[in-house]
């Protein structure tokens, strides 16, 4: 049998829609309009200001910095 769940960040984006309830474009835009700059300040303002796990806040960054350096 194989198994094609997704794995890693990507795999946590329907868990995150769904446990906090707004989708990845919302949490995108939060974090793309924070004066904050650095990874790691990023993922505690969504830890501490929205109530996300570390695992979850962690993902949301790094996907949207890797998306906008790619630009």
């Amino acid at each position: 049998m194989t198994d094609n769940a997704v794995k890693g960040p990507a795999g946590y984006v329907p868990s995150i829609e769904k446990k906090y309830g707004r989708p990845i474009a919302g949490w995108k835009g939060l974090i793309r309009s924070s004066p904050l700059t650095e990874h790691r300040a990023l993922v505690g303002r969504l830890k501490s200001e929205h109530g996300l796990g570390r695992g979850h806040a962690d993902a949301l960054v790094a996907h949207t910095l890797a998306e906008d350096s790619a630009r």
